[in-house]
């Protein structure tokens, strides 16, 4: 699964990781790569036939959902939503 994050829902960002359930949410586990459009993207192989919560961290201190996700879910930490994909 290849995620994407525009370079223009982050402005300025220096670093954006992806945390979710997929990786136990940690903060560290998947630094994101971006790319000269100032686009930022990671490819994980995640199990089929699952639904995974995630957001994107912006520099450390800054979530963002995603934009194209599959549904929105109320996060149980805090007053949030969590991005739900599908795979």
């Amino acid at each position: 699964m290849t995620f994407r994050l525009p370079g223009s829902a982050v402005p300025g960002a220096q670093q954006v990781h992806i945390v979710g359930e997929f990786n136990e949410w940690s903060r560290h586990a998947n630094p994101m790569k971006r790319l000269k459009n100032g686009d930022y993207t990671i490819a994980l192989e995640l199990e089929p036939g699952r639904e995974y919560q995630f957001r994107y961290l912006i520099d450390g201190a800054t979530w963002e959902n995603d934009h194209n996700a599959d549904r929105y879910i109320q996060s149980p930490f805090g007053d949030c939503d969590n991005s739900v994909v599908a795979v």
